[in-house]
Parts: C-alpha cells; sequence; structure tokens
C-alpha cells in the first residue's frame, strides 16, 4: 500500500479530500462542459452522409438472421455492433441499391453469434462461415473479383478480430483470415504492432447497451465520493491455472497491491448498482484481460469516469476523433504497483478539465450504438472512417483474371464447407 504511515496518512487525507470536494469534480450532462479543440472535435461531428454510398449483401438468412434467432442473447453481448450494424445500414441514407455506384460493400455475417452456455462466443465456425459468406457473393455478384475484397467493409468484433480466437497465441498462430487481407475490417481489438490488427482497420468501442445503461443514471450533482473504481476477475485460474498469462499479470498486481488501500474500490463482486457506482467514482480502472479492450472503456466516458487505461499498446476506438490522451490517464502494465501514486499526483485542474471533456454529450454519443440511430454516434463514426478513405486508389483494382489471395491458404480445418 505505499511505504510507511506516512504514505497512508497521506492517501487518507487525498481520500478525505476527494469526498469533500466530489460533487464539484462530478461533472455531467447538464454541468459544465468542455468542446475539444481543433481537428478532433471537428472530426468527432462530421456528417457522413452525402460523403460515401455502402452497398449491402443480400445473404441467405443462415448467415445473419437466422443464427440471431437461435440465439437472441446476440443482441446484449458486448460483440453485438455485427447485428446492430447490419440494421443501421439496412435503412441509412448511405445505402445504395445500386452496387455500380457504391463505394463500399459489406457483408452482413454474424461471426460471433455462436454463444458458450455462459455467453461467451466459439469463434471456431467463424473462418469457415466467414469463407462460406466471400465465396458466395465473389460468385454471385461482380464486384468481389475487381478488387479481390479492397473496397470491402467487415465488421469482425471478436476479441481479436478476424484472427479468430479467443487465447492470443492461438490468435496470433492463426493470423488474420487469408480471405480478408484486403479487406478493411471494423473491429474492437486494437493493438499496436500486432497481426491481428491489420493496417487501416477502423477500431470501435464494443457494443453496450445505451436502454440499460440509460436507465442508470443518477443525478449528475451526485458526488464523486470513490477515488479508484474497478470490478470484474484478477486472475482466471479456469483458463490460466498458473497466472501470469490472463491481463499479463497486470490485473493480478492490481489486487496484490491495493487490496487493502481505502482509496481503491476494487473487488470481483458484480453489484446491482455497478453503473451508479462508476458515476460515484473519479478514476475506473480499465485494465487489459484477454484481449486489451473492454466495454469500461465505454461505460466509463458514459459515466464520466476517467478512465484508467492499462494495456500497452491499445489502439483505442475512434482515436482519430476522440481524444483519449486528453480524457483518459494511460499507465503502463510495469507500473501498475505505482498507481496509487500516479493517480494521486494527478493535480485537481487536470482532473476537472477531463470530466468537463468527459461530460461533453458528443463524446458520449461516439461511443454508442443506440436504436434507432442518432447524429454523431458509433455508427456514423464507422461510415466517417470508411468516408476518409476514399477516393480508394486505382492501384485496389485488378486486372481482369488477376489473383492475389490465396484461397487455400490457413489451418485446413477452415477449407471445410460451412
Amino acid at each position: 500500500m505505499g511505504n510507511g504511515m506516512g504514505t497512508v496518512v497521506l492517501l487518507l487525507l487525498l481520500f478525505v479530500y476527494f469526498l469533500q470536494v466530489g460533487g464539484g469534480l462530478g461533472l455531467e450532462q447538464g454541468h459544465q462542459t468542455e468542446r475539444i479543440s481543433g481537428s478532433a472535435g471537428d472530426v468527432l461531428e462530421d456528417d457522413p452522409v452525402g460523403r460515401l454510398k455502402v452497398f449491402v449483401y443480400e445473404l441467405p438468412s443462415k448467415y445473419n438472421k437466422k443464427i440471431l434467432q437461435k440465439d437472441p442473447r446476440c443482441l446484449t453481448h458486448m460483440f453485438a455492433a455485427e447485428i446492430f450494424m447490419h440494421r443501421f445500414l439496412l435503412s441509412s441514407p448511405v445505402r445504395t441499391l445500386n452496387p455500380e455506384e457504391a463505394d463500399w460493400f459489406y457483408t452482413p455475417v454474424y461471426t460471433t453469434c455462436d454463444l458458450t452456455p455462459n455467453g461467451l462466443p466459439l469463434p471456431f465456425k467463424s473462418p469457415r462461415m466467414m469463407r462460406s459468406a466471400i465465396q458466395l457473393i465473389s460468385s454471385n455478384w461482380p464486384y468481389w473479383n475487381r478488387t479481390e475484397g479492397a473496397d470491402h467493409f467487415f465488421v469482425v468484433p471478436h476479441d481479436f478480430g478476424a484472427c479468430f480466437h479467443y487465447q492470443e497465441e492461438k490468435a496470433i498462430e492463426r493470423g488474420i483470415l487469408h480471405m480478408l487481407k484486403r479487406a478493411t475490417l471494423v473491429q474492437t481489438f486494437g493493438q499496436r504492432n500486432h497481426v491481428c490488427l491489420k493496417e487501416g482497420s477502423i477500431t470501435i468501442p464494443p457494443y453496450a447497451p445505451p436502454q440499460k445503461m440509460q436507465a442508470h443514471l443518477i443525478p449528475p450533482d451526485t458526488p464523486r465520493s470513490i477515488f479508484v473504481y474497478f470490478r470484474g476477475l484478477f486472475y482466471d485460474v479456469g483458463n490460466d491455472p498458473e497466472g501470469g498469462y490472463y491481463a499479463r499479470g497486470a490485473r493480478a498486481s492490481v489486487w496484490e497491491n491495493f487490496k487493502d488501500n481505502p482509496l481503491f474500490d476494487i473487488s470481483t463482486e458484480h453489484p446491482t448498482t455497478y453503473y451508479e457506482d462508476m458515476q460515484r467514482a473519479v478514476f475506473c480502472l480499465c485494465p487489459l484481460g484477454w484481449a486489451p479492450w473492454s466495454p469500461r472503456l465505454v461505460e466509463g466516458v458514459i459515466f464520466g469516469c476517467i478512465p484508467v487505461i492499462i494495456a500497452d499498446d491499445i489502439v483505442l476506438p475512434f482515436a482519430d476523433a476522440i481524444p483519449w490522451e486528453e480524457i483518459g490517464v494511460f499507465v503502463a502494465e510495469k507500473d501498475v504497483p505505482k498507481l496509487d501514486t500516479i493517480l494521486t499526483s494527478i493535480a485537481p485542474e487536470v482532473i476537472l478539465r477531463k470530466q468537463r471533456l468527459l461530460a461533453n454529450p458528443s463524446m458520449k454519443q461516439a461511443m454508442l450504438f443506440p436504436q434507432p440511430a442518432q447524429a454523431g454516434d458509433a455508427f456514423h463514426q464507422i461510415l466517417n472512417g470508411l468516408a476518409r478513405k476514399l477516393p480508394h486508389d486505382k492501384s485496389i483494382y485488378l486486372k481482369p483474371g488477376q489473383k492475389v489471395l490465396n484461397w487455400t491458404a490457413g489451418p485446413v480445418g477452415d477449407l471445410k464447407p460451412w
């Protein structure tokens, strides 16, 4: 917990200080907000309509709707962006029914909707399913073959995106599904210099249910009486019995160093007041788990709790539009034992500015997939990202009969019919 009684007393005094000024720190909508200066704010408020046209392939329902009918839990889990993006595009003004005028082509495949009884997605059939869908569009329409997917985008919101495995070592071994090597991938996974994030991908927030979060809002002037908040696993004994792999040891380090520290409200218990508690906290820990991202990032922004991002080399959602450096705190995984010192050293005026930025409604809107869609939401940020890639370079178009992709690359199991 620190070095000696002096540190303990200092931390307790700081805790009392935050209890007293908590009301001042709990700035939310309706309170003072701050607009992001410069290009980031302008980008966040861009309107993509009129800047791109998207053709949505009509696939047999076995690739999407039937899978969802079999397991409606897919509508509420953190990977649901693939379903809601499909629904959004079907009625979006950027949709074109004329593929000849399309800038982008979208293939609606629900690859994360094969769930275990516990609700975790099994990605083992996903590569076969994706291959099958690509074979279908490439044989029924001429557009895939013109570019081998370079003007196509796919939503792949799994732990490690189109590497389609939830264990990092296996995901790295698999690599991105070869048939997607030229496509633009829209994915929650983002880590610099990683085989599962290809250049040009659009990193998005995980899905968090907007109505559910709305239902748990508390009065915006509620004091932020919790200094540091976290609920979740510290160890994953089932999948990492010896420890060290899960969260690269960062979560275990949080628990071992701060479980008895009064500034840290941390536990594996997940209370019914979880969302309310985040609105009473100054800092919310967002450590990596098996993957670097988690819904806590979204929850922190929505509830005005400064995200403390502990995931080396993470690529954050819509990083060209959301100024993460200004709204969050980044702590290197190796520095977790110094978390108390790092966070108590942040000046109150810096905390207040981060909270004013977090209170900006456009910041919150960009992290959500609401039904129906709203201006500036995550759907529109994805479209903005696609629009910024236009016009396509002429080099993406192949000569007649030219092939770049190897359709039989990858594990033999992936080649079985789906």
